[in-house]
């Protein structure tokens, strides 16, 4: 990379964190410092992913989970407000976001080559039956957390990459970097600029060819995230299924290709653009059009583009 007049380079590192691809991006004319700072960023993470994992038993999740329908389980504030953040978030989007998605049974959703039909309706609906944010009981005074139902089980993958970002961002800045970018597996969170003053560009990939950007967007200081059926989905009779359950129906959605959501905040982009998905084209549009500092773009399954109406997209 060339260096510019300022002696600023973008340095990068890439690792799999939270199991996803993590990578740092610091804007610094010294290497060293560099790297150290973006140290500090994946300490962060890896202490955010002990809390939020499912895949060890110590964990808070994993404790709130094994109290199901049994005790209320005390937890870290930090936790506790994100799970109050993401209560707040199922109500805005009427159930379309829900943590409690973890009590969904895996054996009914396989999507991969090998799926060649959808599981029948009533049986779907058997299967969500534990998903309801509303059977999550808070106090606040004792910062407890209860799952009304045992067998109902939490789970942060829609939420926990936007937060570990935006807490890694924070970390960066605490540690003088001025200009950078978090990317928690396509979930970005940047400030300040390029190395040559520019913003910071973000392409938004073609659902059809993951590795060619239909749009890009000029944006510094804020976050995007993307939701879409090009990496994990079935096909089915000829139609495409997201691996994005719908959790009233217990089905899989089909129409739209991909969401991105561009907000100020990592963990809201990162909650939203499921709900998005799974609400749909017009009412996932209505609801973000009535949001403050938050835009969207849609593709449908004919690669129609949609976009909320605070937004225009540079198309290439």
């Amino acid at each position: 990379m060339h260096r510019t007049e300022t002696g600023l380079l973008t340095h990068k590192r890439v690792l799999k964190l939270m199991g996803n691809r993590f990578e740092f991006s610091v804007v610094n004319n010294d290497a060293c410092e560099a790297n150290k700072q973006i140290d500090l960023a994946i300490v962060e993470v890896q202490r955010i992913e002990g809390l939020l994992t499912t895949f060890n038993d110590a964990s808070q999740t994993n404790q709130i989970n094994a109290n199901a329908g049994i005790s209320p389980v005390k937890v870290d504030e930090e936790v506790f407000r994100l799970i109050e953040r993401s209560i707040k978030i199922s109500d805005l989007t009427q159930g379309a976001f829900d943590i409690t998605y973890g009590s969904i049974d895996k054996s009914l959703w396989n999507f991969d080559v090998n799926m060649t039909a959808l599981p029948n309706a009533d049986t779907a609906r058997k299967s969500v039956k534990l998903i309801n944010y509303k059977n999550v009981l808070l106090d606040t005074k004792n910062l407890t957390v209860f799952l009304k139902e045992k067998g109902m089980r939490i789970g942060f993958g829609g939420i926990g990459k936007g937060y570990a970002a935006d807490q890694a961002k924070i970390i960066l800045q605490k540690a003088g970097v001025a200009s950078g970018i978090v990317n928690a597996a396509g979930d970005l969170v940047t400030w300040g600029t390029q190395p040559n003053g520019k913003p910071w560009t973000i392409a938004i990939a073609d659902p059809d060819q993951i590795n060619t950007p239909f749009s890009t967007l000029n944006i510094s200081d804020m976050a995007i995230a993307t939701s879409g059926n090009y990496v994990k989905y079935a096909v089915i009779n000829g139609k495409k299924y997201s691996h994005t359950i719908d959790p009233k129906t217990g089905m899989p959605v089909h129409g739209i290709k991909s969401v991105s959501i561009i907000c100020p905040n990592g963990e809201f982009a990162d909650a939203m653009a499921t709900p998005v998905t799974v609400m749909g084209i017009r009412v996932g549009l209505d609801m973000i059009n009535q949001l403050n500092n938050v835009a969207c773009i849609i593709v449908d399954d004919n690669n129609k583009v949609y976009t909320s109406d605070n937004i225009r997209v540079n198309k290439k």
